[in-house]
Protein backbone atom coordinates (compact mmCIF):
# COMPACT_ATOMS: atom_id res chain seq x y z
CA UNK A 1 0.00 0.00 0.00
CA UNK A 2 1.22 3.52 -0.84
CA UNK A 3 -0.43 5.04 2.26
CA UNK A 4 -2.23 3.87 5.35
CA UNK A 5 -4.90 6.58 4.98
CA UNK A 6 -6.03 8.80 2.13
CA UNK A 7 -8.28 11.77 2.91
CA UNK A 8 -10.31 13.22 0.05
CA UNK A 9 -10.87 16.96 0.49
CA UNK A 10 -8.95 19.50 2.55
CA UNK A 11 -11.93 21.12 4.23
CA UNK A 12 -11.94 21.48 8.01
CA UNK A 13 -13.19 17.92 8.57
CA UNK A 14 -10.60 16.43 6.24
CA UNK A 15 -7.61 18.41 7.49
CA UNK A 16 -8.45 17.93 11.18
CA UNK A 17 -8.92 14.17 10.67
CA UNK A 18 -5.77 13.76 8.56
CA UNK A 19 -3.60 15.76 10.97
CA UNK A 20 -4.68 13.64 13.93
CA UNK A 21 -4.12 10.43 11.96
CA UNK A 22 -0.58 11.59 11.20
CA UNK A 23 -0.11 12.46 14.88
CA UNK A 24 -1.07 8.85 15.67
CA UNK A 25 1.56 7.49 13.32
CA UNK A 26 -0.47 6.70 10.20
CA UNK A 27 1.11 7.52 6.84
CA UNK A 28 -1.54 9.94 5.60
CA UNK A 29 -2.17 11.73 2.30
CA UNK A 30 -4.72 14.52 1.75
CA UNK A 31 -5.95 15.10 -1.82
CA UNK A 32 -7.62 18.45 -2.60
CA UNK A 33 -9.07 19.22 -6.02
CA UNK A 34 -8.68 23.00 -5.65
CA UNK A 35 -5.49 25.04 -5.62
CA UNK A 36 -6.27 26.24 -2.08
CA UNK A 37 -7.47 24.38 1.00
CA UNK A 38 -10.40 24.96 3.35
CA UNK A 39 -13.46 24.51 1.14
CA UNK A 40 -16.16 26.86 2.45
CA UNK A 41 -13.79 27.94 5.25
CA UNK A 42 -11.18 29.53 3.05
CA UNK A 43 -9.85 32.85 1.77
CA UNK A 44 -8.74 33.86 -1.71
CA UNK A 45 -6.95 36.90 -3.11
CA UNK A 46 -8.37 39.15 -5.83
CA UNK A 47 -6.61 42.32 -6.96
CA UNK A 48 -5.03 42.95 -3.59
CA UNK A 49 -8.12 42.07 -1.55
CA UNK A 50 -8.49 38.88 0.48
CA UNK A 51 -12.06 37.62 0.60
CA UNK A 52 -13.45 34.77 2.69
CA UNK A 53 -15.16 32.14 0.55
CA UNK A 54 -18.06 31.51 2.92
CA UNK A 55 -17.52 31.12 6.67
CA UNK A 56 -16.98 34.48 8.38
CA UNK A 57 -16.30 33.90 12.11
CA UNK A 58 -15.46 31.27 14.73
CA UNK A 59 -18.47 31.07 17.00
CA UNK A 60 -17.62 28.07 19.21
CA UNK A 61 -13.92 27.37 19.55
CA UNK A 62 -14.10 24.26 21.78
CA UNK A 63 -13.66 21.70 18.95
CA UNK A 64 -10.72 23.69 17.60
CA UNK A 65 -9.09 23.78 21.03
CA UNK A 66 -9.83 20.06 21.45
CA UNK A 67 -8.08 19.37 18.14
CA UNK A 68 -4.89 21.11 19.28
CA UNK A 69 -5.10 19.46 22.70
CA UNK A 70 -5.26 16.04 21.03
CA UNK A 71 -2.41 17.03 18.71
CA UNK A 72 -0.30 18.06 21.69
CA UNK A 73 0.35 21.58 20.45
CA UNK A 74 -0.77 25.07 21.62
CA UNK A 75 -3.36 26.55 19.26
CA UNK A 76 -1.79 30.01 19.64
CA UNK A 77 1.34 28.80 17.82
CA UNK A 78 -0.70 28.05 14.70
CA UNK A 79 -3.82 30.25 14.65
CA UNK A 80 -4.27 33.77 16.04
CA UNK A 81 -7.93 34.37 16.95
CA UNK A 82 -9.03 38.02 17.20
CA UNK A 83 -12.04 38.75 19.48
CA UNK A 84 -14.99 40.42 17.73
CA UNK A 85 -16.89 42.98 19.80
CA UNK A 86 -19.53 44.24 19.17
CA UNK A 87 -21.18 41.13 17.74
CA UNK A 88 -23.78 42.64 15.40
CA UNK A 89 -25.32 45.81 14.18
CA UNK A 90 -28.98 45.04 13.52
CA UNK A 91 -31.40 46.64 11.09
CA UNK A 92 -34.79 45.10 11.81
CA UNK A 93 -37.95 44.78 9.75
CA UNK A 94 -39.59 47.61 11.70
CA UNK A 95 -36.70 49.99 10.89
CA UNK A 96 -34.83 49.86 14.20
CA UNK A 97 -31.03 50.11 14.21
CA UNK A 98 -28.98 49.03 17.20
CA UNK A 99 -25.61 47.45 17.91
CA UNK A 100 -25.21 44.49 20.26
CA UNK A 101 -22.01 44.08 22.32
CA UNK A 102 -20.59 40.84 23.65
CA UNK A 103 -21.33 41.77 27.27
CA UNK A 104 -24.56 40.10 28.39
CA UNK A 105 -25.52 42.78 30.92
CA UNK A 106 -25.03 45.58 28.38
CA UNK A 107 -27.22 43.60 25.99
CA UNK A 108 -29.91 43.49 28.69
CA UNK A 109 -29.93 47.30 28.62
CA UNK A 110 -30.44 47.30 24.85
CA UNK A 111 -33.28 44.80 25.11
CA UNK A 112 -34.89 46.87 27.88
CA UNK A 113 -34.91 49.93 25.61
CA UNK A 114 -36.73 47.99 22.90
CA UNK A 115 -38.81 45.41 24.76
CA UNK A 116 -38.82 45.70 28.57
CA UNK A 117 -41.07 42.64 28.73
CA UNK A 118 -38.24 40.48 27.31
CA UNK A 119 -35.50 41.37 29.80
CA UNK A 120 -36.39 38.54 32.16
CA UNK A 121 -36.66 36.16 29.23
CA UNK A 122 -33.15 37.19 28.13
CA UNK A 123 -31.78 36.52 31.62
CA UNK A 124 -33.47 33.09 31.74
CA UNK A 125 -32.26 32.34 28.21
CA UNK A 126 -28.66 33.14 29.20
CA UNK A 127 -28.76 31.24 32.49
CA UNK A 128 -30.12 28.09 30.89
CA UNK A 129 -27.87 28.36 27.82
CA UNK A 130 -24.68 28.83 29.85
CA UNK A 131 -25.37 25.61 31.73
CA UNK A 132 -26.02 23.81 28.47
CA UNK A 133 -22.79 25.04 26.85
CA UNK A 134 -20.70 24.08 29.86
CA UNK A 135 -21.77 20.51 29.12
CA UNK A 136 -21.63 20.80 25.34
CA UNK A 137 -18.02 21.94 25.24
CA UNK A 138 -16.97 18.27 25.51
CA UNK A 139 -20.13 16.84 23.98
CA UNK A 140 -19.46 18.25 20.50
CA UNK A 141 -16.51 15.91 19.99
CA UNK A 142 -18.33 12.93 21.55
CA UNK A 143 -19.75 10.54 18.92
CA UNK A 144 -23.52 10.09 18.72
CA UNK A 145 -23.72 8.08 15.53
CA UNK A 146 -25.45 4.99 16.92
CA UNK A 147 -28.11 4.44 19.55
CA UNK A 148 -25.46 2.88 21.81
CA UNK A 149 -23.25 5.96 21.51
CA UNK A 150 -26.21 8.26 22.16
CA UNK A 151 -27.07 6.37 25.33
CA UNK A 152 -23.42 6.42 26.42
CA UNK A 153 -23.33 10.16 25.82
CA UNK A 154 -26.38 10.66 28.04
CA UNK A 155 -24.75 8.62 30.80
CA UNK A 156 -21.54 10.62 30.43
CA UNK A 157 -23.40 13.95 30.49
CA UNK A 158 -26.49 13.32 32.67
CA UNK A 159 -27.23 17.05 32.98
CA UNK A 160 -28.28 17.01 29.31
CA UNK A 161 -31.58 15.45 30.38
CA UNK A 162 -32.49 18.84 31.78
CA UNK A 163 -32.02 20.45 28.37
CA UNK A 164 -33.61 17.72 26.26
CA UNK A 165 -36.97 19.53 25.85
CA UNK A 166 -35.14 22.35 24.06
CA UNK A 167 -33.42 19.89 21.73
CA UNK A 168 -36.80 18.48 20.72
CA UNK A 169 -38.37 21.86 19.94
CA UNK A 170 -37.89 23.87 16.79
CA UNK A 171 -35.61 26.90 16.68
CA UNK A 172 -38.71 29.09 16.57
CA UNK A 173 -40.26 27.21 19.50
CA UNK A 174 -37.21 27.92 21.65
CA UNK A 175 -37.17 31.57 20.57
CA UNK A 176 -40.83 32.10 21.47
CA UNK A 177 -40.47 30.36 24.82
CA UNK A 178 -38.17 33.19 25.97
CA UNK A 179 -39.04 36.26 23.88
CA UNK A 180 -42.34 37.96 23.03
CA UNK A 181 -41.45 41.14 21.15
CA UNK A 182 -41.26 40.58 17.36
CA UNK A 183 -38.04 42.62 17.04
CA UNK A 184 -36.21 40.55 19.65
CA UNK A 185 -37.63 37.33 18.21
CA UNK A 186 -36.33 38.27 14.77
CA UNK A 187 -32.77 38.87 16.05
CA UNK A 188 -32.71 35.37 17.57
CA UNK A 189 -34.74 33.41 14.99
CA UNK A 190 -32.84 34.34 11.81
CA UNK A 191 -29.80 32.38 12.98
CA UNK A 192 -31.60 29.13 12.17
CA UNK A 193 -30.29 29.74 8.66
CA UNK A 194 -26.75 29.37 10.03
CA UNK A 195 -27.63 25.66 10.05
CA UNK A 196 -29.48 25.87 6.73
CA UNK A 197 -33.14 25.73 7.80
CA UNK A 198 -35.97 28.22 8.49
CA UNK A 199 -36.89 29.03 12.11
CA UNK A 200 -39.94 26.76 12.10
CA UNK A 201 -37.86 23.75 10.98
CA UNK A 202 -34.47 24.49 12.52
CA UNK A 203 -33.22 22.49 15.50
CA UNK A 204 -34.08 23.85 18.94
CA UNK A 205 -30.47 23.60 20.08
CA UNK A 206 -29.56 26.13 17.38
CA UNK A 207 -31.96 28.55 19.05
CA UNK A 208 -29.16 29.24 21.52
CA UNK A 209 -26.73 30.45 18.84
CA UNK A 210 -27.60 34.00 19.91
CA UNK A 211 -26.10 33.25 23.32
CA UNK A 212 -23.09 31.38 21.92
CA UNK A 213 -22.05 34.60 20.23
CA UNK A 214 -22.13 36.49 23.54
CA UNK A 215 -19.81 33.90 25.04
CA UNK A 216 -17.24 35.00 22.48
CA UNK A 217 -16.82 35.10 18.72
CA UNK A 218 -13.45 35.45 17.05
CA UNK A 219 -11.91 35.97 13.63
CA UNK A 220 -8.62 34.35 12.56
CA UNK A 221 -5.85 36.74 11.58
CA UNK A 222 -5.18 36.30 7.89
CA UNK A 223 -8.75 35.33 7.04
CA UNK A 224 -10.76 32.15 7.54
CA UNK A 225 -8.20 30.11 5.60
CA UNK A 226 -5.86 30.58 8.56
CA UNK A 227 -7.79 27.82 10.36
CA UNK A 228 -7.25 24.98 7.86
CA UNK A 229 -3.74 26.29 7.11
CA UNK A 230 -2.83 26.20 10.79
CA UNK A 231 -4.16 22.67 11.19
CA UNK A 232 -2.42 21.54 8.00
CA UNK A 233 0.91 23.01 9.17
CA UNK A 234 0.59 20.98 12.35
CA UNK A 235 -0.29 17.87 10.34
CA UNK A 236 2.76 18.29 8.12
CA UNK A 237 4.95 18.45 11.22
CA UNK A 238 3.72 14.93 11.99
CA UNK A 239 4.37 13.74 8.44
CA UNK A 240 1.01 14.36 6.78
CA UNK A 241 1.27 14.94 3.03
CA UNK A 242 -1.12 17.34 1.27
CA UNK A 243 -1.52 17.71 -2.48
CA UNK A 244 -3.65 20.40 -4.11
CA UNK A 245 -4.96 20.29 -7.70
CA UNK A 246 -5.51 16.55 -7.21
CA UNK A 247 -9.11 15.64 -8.02
CA UNK A 248 -10.27 12.15 -7.05
CA UNK A 249 -12.53 10.54 -9.64
CA UNK A 250 -13.06 7.16 -8.03
CA UNK A 251 -12.63 5.28 -4.78
CA UNK A 252 -11.12 1.90 -5.68
CA UNK A 253 -12.77 -1.19 -4.21
CA UNK A 254 -12.08 -4.86 -3.84
CA UNK A 255 -14.89 -7.04 -2.43
CA UNK A 256 -16.66 -3.94 -1.03
CA UNK A 257 -13.50 -2.89 0.75
CA UNK A 258 -11.51 0.22 -0.16
CA UNK A 259 -8.06 -0.22 -1.66
CA UNK A 260 -7.28 3.38 -2.68
CA UNK A 261 -8.34 6.07 -5.15
CA UNK A 262 -8.01 6.98 -8.81
CA UNK A 263 -7.29 10.60 -9.73
CA UNK A 264 -8.73 12.51 -12.67
CA UNK A 265 -5.45 12.05 -14.56
CA UNK A 266 -5.70 8.28 -14.17
CA UNK A 267 -3.13 7.92 -11.38
CA UNK A 268 -4.03 5.22 -8.85
CA UNK A 269 -2.90 5.55 -5.23
CA UNK A 270 -3.43 2.65 -2.87
CA UNK A 271 -4.40 2.83 0.79
CA UNK A 272 -6.07 0.58 3.32
CA UNK A 273 -8.23 3.46 4.63
CA UNK A 274 -10.09 6.18 2.71
CA UNK A 275 -11.74 9.17 4.40
CA UNK A 276 -14.09 11.33 2.32
CA UNK A 277 -14.64 14.92 3.37
CA UNK A 278 -16.97 15.44 0.40
CA UNK A 279 -20.75 15.58 0.34
CA UNK A 280 -22.03 12.10 1.23
CA UNK A 281 -24.11 11.90 -1.95
CA UNK A 282 -21.04 12.62 -4.05
CA UNK A 283 -19.01 10.11 -2.07
CA UNK A 284 -21.45 7.25 -2.46
CA UNK A 285 -23.06 7.89 -5.84
CA UNK A 286 -20.06 9.26 -7.78
CA UNK A 287 -16.88 8.03 -6.11
CA UNK A 288 -18.22 4.63 -5.01
CA UNK A 289 -21.04 4.20 -7.55
CA UNK A 290 -24.61 3.07 -6.92
CA UNK A 291 -23.78 -0.26 -8.59
CA UNK A 292 -21.38 -1.02 -5.74
CA UNK A 293 -23.93 -0.33 -3.01
CA UNK A 294 -26.67 -2.55 -1.65
CA UNK A 295 -30.29 -1.50 -2.20
CA UNK A 296 -30.66 -0.31 1.41
CA UNK A 297 -27.56 1.90 1.12
CA UNK A 298 -28.78 3.43 -2.15
CA UNK A 299 -32.17 4.17 -0.63
CA UNK A 300 -30.66 5.59 2.55
CA UNK A 301 -28.30 8.00 0.78
CA UNK A 302 -30.92 8.98 -1.77
CA UNK A 303 -33.35 9.89 1.04
CA UNK A 304 -31.24 12.86 2.16
CA UNK A 305 -31.99 16.29 0.76
CA UNK A 306 -29.16 18.63 -0.09
CA UNK A 307 -28.68 21.72 2.08
CA UNK A 308 -29.69 25.11 0.76
CA UNK A 309 -27.32 27.14 -1.42
CA UNK A 310 -26.68 30.85 -0.96
CA UNK A 311 -25.16 33.57 -3.19
CA UNK A 312 -22.13 35.42 -1.85
CA UNK A 313 -21.04 38.87 -3.00
CA UNK A 314 -17.44 40.03 -2.49
CA UNK A 315 -16.93 43.80 -2.32
CA UNK A 316 -13.74 45.87 -2.19
CA UNK A 317 -14.13 49.52 -1.10
CA UNK A 318 -11.73 52.43 -1.47
CA UNK A 319 -12.86 53.98 1.84
CA UNK A 320 -13.96 52.95 5.33
CA UNK A 321 -17.65 51.90 5.30
CA UNK A 322 -20.15 53.41 7.73
CA UNK A 323 -20.40 50.24 9.80
CA UNK A 324 -19.93 49.55 13.51
CA UNK A 325 -19.35 45.80 13.81
CA UNK A 326 -17.75 42.82 12.11
CA UNK A 327 -21.30 41.70 11.22
CA UNK A 328 -24.22 43.89 10.18
CA UNK A 329 -27.51 42.08 9.75
CA UNK A 330 -30.70 43.29 8.13
CA UNK A 331 -33.11 40.89 9.76
CA UNK A 332 -36.42 39.91 8.20
CA UNK A 333 -39.37 39.28 10.48
CA UNK A 334 -39.92 35.74 11.71
CA UNK A 335 -42.82 35.39 9.28
CA UNK A 336 -40.68 36.60 6.37
CA UNK A 337 -37.93 34.14 7.33
CA UNK A 338 -40.36 31.24 7.21
CA UNK A 339 -42.14 32.50 4.08
CA UNK A 340 -38.84 32.77 2.19
CA UNK A 341 -38.48 29.01 2.66
CA UNK A 342 -42.08 27.88 2.26
CA UNK A 343 -43.23 30.05 -0.64
CA UNK A 344 -39.98 30.76 -2.50
CA UNK A 345 -37.10 28.37 -1.88
CA UNK A 346 -39.27 25.23 -1.82
CA UNK A 347 -41.05 26.36 -5.00
CA UNK A 348 -37.91 27.27 -6.93
CA UNK A 349 -38.13 31.07 -6.83
CA UNK A 350 -35.98 33.80 -5.29
CA UNK A 351 -37.60 35.63 -2.36
CA UNK A 352 -38.33 39.31 -2.90
CA UNK A 353 -37.98 40.09 0.81
CA UNK A 354 -35.07 38.63 2.72
CA UNK A 355 -32.25 39.50 5.05
CA UNK A 356 -28.73 40.64 4.26
CA UNK A 357 -25.58 39.84 6.25
CA UNK A 358 -22.50 42.01 5.79
CA UNK A 359 -19.16 40.73 7.09
CA UNK A 360 -16.68 43.59 7.43
CA UNK A 361 -13.53 41.51 7.67
CA UNK A 362 -11.07 44.40 7.57
CA UNK A 363 -12.62 45.71 10.80
CA UNK A 364 -10.97 42.72 12.49
CA UNK A 365 -7.91 42.38 10.25
CA UNK A 366 -6.93 45.47 8.18
CA UNK A 367 -4.26 43.43 6.36
CA UNK A 368 -6.97 41.81 4.20
CA UNK A 369 -7.12 44.85 1.87
CA UNK A 370 -4.71 47.42 0.47
CA UNK A 371 -3.97 50.33 2.82
CA UNK A 372 -7.00 52.59 3.15
CA UNK A 373 -9.27 50.02 1.50
CA UNK A 374 -11.76 47.57 3.00
CA UNK A 375 -13.16 44.13 2.21
CA UNK A 376 -16.76 43.06 2.67
CA UNK A 377 -18.47 39.71 2.24
CA UNK A 378 -22.21 40.05 1.67
CA UNK A 379 -24.66 37.18 2.05
CA UNK A 380 -27.32 38.50 -0.27
CA UNK A 381 -30.87 37.29 0.15
CA UNK A 382 -32.24 34.33 1.99
CA UNK A 383 -32.36 30.68 0.95
CA UNK A 384 -32.30 30.39 -2.82
CA UNK A 385 -32.94 27.47 -5.17
CA UNK A 386 -30.14 25.88 -7.18
CA UNK A 387 -31.91 26.76 -10.43
CA UNK A 388 -34.62 29.40 -9.89
CA UNK A 389 -37.43 28.37 -12.22
CA UNK A 390 -34.83 26.76 -14.46
CA UNK A 391 -32.82 29.94 -14.99
CA UNK A 392 -29.05 29.77 -15.21
CA UNK A 393 -27.47 31.79 -12.40
CA UNK A 394 -24.92 33.15 -14.87
CA UNK A 395 -27.76 35.06 -16.53
CA UNK A 396 -28.89 36.56 -13.23
CA UNK A 397 -25.60 38.12 -12.10
CA UNK A 398 -26.42 41.59 -13.46
CA UNK A 399 -29.68 41.56 -11.49
CA UNK A 400 -27.83 40.41 -8.36
CA UNK A 401 -25.24 43.14 -8.77
CA UNK A 402 -27.92 45.81 -9.06
CA UNK A 403 -29.85 44.36 -6.15
CA UNK A 404 -26.90 44.07 -3.79
CA UNK A 405 -25.80 47.65 -4.45
CA UNK A 406 -29.31 48.87 -3.59
CA UNK A 407 -29.26 46.71 -0.48
CA UNK A 408 -25.87 48.11 0.61
CA UNK A 409 -27.20 51.64 0.08
CA UNK A 410 -29.92 50.77 2.64
CA UNK A 411 -27.71 48.87 5.06
CA UNK A 412 -24.36 50.68 4.89
CA UNK A 413 -24.58 54.17 3.38
CA UNK A 414 -26.40 55.92 0.49
CA UNK A 415 -23.23 56.69 -1.51
CA UNK A 416 -21.69 53.22 -1.23
CA UNK A 417 -21.65 52.79 -5.03
CA UNK A 418 -19.15 55.66 -5.29
CA UNK A 419 -16.65 53.69 -3.21
CA UNK A 420 -16.90 50.25 -4.83
CA UNK A 421 -13.50 49.29 -6.19
CA UNK A 422 -14.30 45.61 -6.82
CA UNK A 423 -17.55 43.63 -6.77
CA UNK A 424 -18.06 40.10 -7.96
CA UNK A 425 -20.50 37.31 -7.20
CA UNK A 426 -20.42 33.62 -6.39
CA UNK A 427 -23.75 31.99 -7.15
CA UNK A 428 -24.80 28.45 -6.19
CA UNK A 429 -23.63 27.39 -9.64
CA UNK A 430 -20.22 28.99 -9.03
CA UNK A 431 -19.88 27.16 -5.71
CA UNK A 432 -20.73 23.90 -7.45
CA UNK A 433 -18.09 24.55 -10.12
CA UNK A 434 -15.36 25.73 -7.79
CA UNK A 435 -15.91 23.63 -4.66
CA UNK A 436 -17.74 20.68 -6.28
CA UNK A 437 -20.56 21.08 -3.77
CA UNK A 438 -23.61 19.58 -5.51
CA UNK A 439 -26.16 22.34 -6.18
CA UNK A 440 -23.88 24.70 -4.26
CA UNK A 441 -25.08 23.18 -0.97
CA UNK A 442 -22.97 25.03 1.58
CA UNK A 443 -24.01 22.86 4.55
CA UNK A 444 -23.80 19.50 2.79
CA UNK A 445 -27.12 17.86 3.63
CA UNK A 446 -30.29 19.43 5.02
CA UNK A 447 -30.23 19.47 8.82
CA UNK A 448 -33.09 19.21 11.27
CA UNK A 449 -33.73 16.99 14.30
CA UNK A 450 -34.54 14.04 12.01
CA UNK A 451 -31.30 14.32 10.01
CA UNK A 452 -28.68 14.99 12.70
CA UNK A 453 -26.24 12.86 14.69
CA UNK A 454 -27.23 9.17 14.41
CA UNK A 455 -29.73 10.00 11.64
CA UNK A 456 -26.99 11.38 9.40
CA UNK A 457 -24.57 9.29 7.28
CA UNK A 458 -22.31 7.41 9.66
CA UNK A 459 -18.64 8.50 9.79
CA UNK A 460 -17.75 4.79 9.88
CA UNK A 461 -19.39 3.58 6.67
CA UNK A 462 -21.79 0.70 7.04
CA UNK A 463 -21.78 0.03 3.30
CA UNK A 464 -18.06 -0.09 2.41
CA UNK A 465 -15.36 -1.51 4.67
CA UNK A 466 -12.60 0.92 5.72
CA UNK A 467 -14.44 3.89 4.22
CA UNK A 468 -14.95 6.80 6.61
CA UNK A 469 -16.70 10.15 6.26
CA UNK A 470 -15.97 13.57 7.78
CA UNK A 471 -17.33 17.06 7.24
CA UNK A 472 -20.76 18.62 6.86
CA UNK A 473 -22.55 15.41 5.85
CA UNK A 474 -21.92 13.79 9.24
CA UNK A 475 -22.61 14.47 12.90
CA UNK A 476 -24.13 17.89 13.56
CA UNK A 477 -23.80 19.19 10.00
CA UNK A 478 -22.02 22.17 8.49
CA UNK A 479 -20.22 25.02 10.21
CA UNK A 480 -16.73 25.68 11.53
CA UNK A 481 -17.01 23.97 14.95
CA UNK A 482 -19.13 21.05 13.79
CA UNK A 483 -16.93 20.10 10.84
CA UNK A 484 -13.78 20.27 12.97
CA UNK A 485 -15.58 18.09 15.53
CA UNK A 486 -16.43 15.61 12.76
CA UNK A 487 -12.76 15.26 11.88
CA UNK A 488 -11.85 14.66 15.52
CA UNK A 489 -14.55 11.98 15.88
CA UNK A 490 -13.64 10.23 12.62
CA UNK A 491 -9.94 10.16 13.50
CA UNK A 492 -10.83 8.52 16.82
CA UNK A 493 -12.84 5.84 15.01
CA UNK A 494 -9.92 5.08 12.70
CA UNK A 495 -7.41 4.89 15.53
CA UNK A 496 -9.77 2.54 17.40
CA UNK A 497 -10.22 0.34 14.32
CA UNK A 498 -6.66 0.38 12.97
CA UNK A 499 -4.40 1.76 15.68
Amino acid sequence: MDYEAIVIGAGLGGVSCASLLAKNGLKTLVLEQSDIIGGCCSTFEHKGYKFDTGASIVMVSDPLEKFFEMAGKPREDYIDLIPCDPIYSFITADGRRFTVPTDIDETSDIIEAIAPEDVEGWKSFCALGKGMFDTMSDMMTTPMNTMTEALAMQLKFPSMYHYMPYFLRSHLGVTRSFFKHPTIQATVAFQSYYAGAPPELGMGMMGFIALMEHLGITYPRGGMIAIPEGMARLGREYGMELRTKSKVDKILLEDKKVRGVRLADGTEITSKIVVSNLNAKVTYFKLIGAENLSSWANKAIDSYDLAMPCPMVYVGLDARPELEAHHTMQTPSVQESNDAWNYCYSKGTIPEKSGCLVSWTTESDPELAPEGHHALNVVYGGPVPYAPLGDNWDLLKDDIREGVIKKMEEVIQPDIADHIDELFISTPLDFERRLLNPHGAIYGLFLDITTSAMFRPNPRSRAIKNLYLAGASTGMGGGVPTTIASGVITSNYIVQDHG
